[in-house]
């Protein structure tokens, strides 16, 4: 069964951080995206693994809405 998760990922000057905000600890780095999005897919398969079908049931039907917002900078 596949299942769909939300993927944040940030780059900074020693590469990327990715975390999945549904699943509170699941996350992990990597020097480029193509390893980062890597290792988050493993991430995020081998906690889904530790839980039973009712909390992925619950954890995984949260809704989570991303956006961006422009600001004025002083």
């Amino acid at each position: 069964m596949n299942m769909k998760v939300t993927v944040i990922i940030e780059k900074d000057e020693f590469g990327y951080y990715a975390y999945c905000p549904e699943l509170k600890g699941c996350h992990t780095q990597g020097d480029t995206l193509d390893e980062v999005l890597k290792n988050i897919k493993e991430a995020v398969e081998l906690y889904l693994e530790t839980l039973d079908e009712e909390e992925k049931r619950i954890l995984l039907n949260k809704e989570i809405l991303t956006t961006s917002l422009e600001v004025k900078v002083a």
